[in-house]
């Protein structure tokens, strides 16, 4: 996946990008948005903000589709999961939710702004559980992670070229 324009963000294109575990995958995704979410908060032009809002809403709607798909299910059925995995996937919907009320919208000052920031803090929160819980426990299974890896980055590449 490509960033916008002229931003300082890296060229995360996935199809250069094979033998990744899982979760080193999504933790670039993560990586990636964090670093998205900072530029916005740098940004003073509404055209930058839009430009940015649009890159964060592909990112995080790829990033979901992707782990709903193929990875959360894997994970869900490796730890024997009840919990994790079905929090994770509420968490995506509210994010969608959060993504329907900026994704396409003109920026308009301090409403956009703050549902922009909200949504920066709920992504932080979610990965934060990811990176601290799943992905260590994911880890601990014998689920093969770089297959897993090699599955999710082939779906990134459709699913870019479908959003695109």
């Amino acid at each position: 996946m490509k960033t916008t324009g002229n931003d300082k963000s890296k060229d995360t294109s996935t199809s250069k990008s094979k033998n990744q575990d899982a979760t080193s995958i999504l933790k670039a995704d993560h990586k990636l948005v964090d670093t998205l979410f900072k530029e916005f908060e740098e940004a003073k032009s509404n055209k930058r903000k839009k430009e940015l809002v649009d890159e964060i809403c592909k990112e995080l709607t790829i990033h979901a589709q992707v782990e709903e798909e193929i990875f959360y299910p894997a994970v869900k059925t490796a730890l024997r999961d009840h919990e994790l995995v079905p929090e994770a996937i509420v968490e995506h919907g509210t994010l969608k939710d959060l993504i329907a009320a900026v994704k396409g919208k003109e920026p308009d000052g301090d409403m956009y702004d703050a549902k922009v920031k909200v949504m920066s803090e709920y992504v932080k929160h979610h990965v934060k559980e990811e990176e601290q819980e799943m992905f260590p426990e994911a880890k601990g299974t014998k689920l093969n992670l770089v297959d897993l890896g090699d599955q999710m980055l082939k779906r990134k590449d459709q699913l870019a070229k479908e959003y695109a």
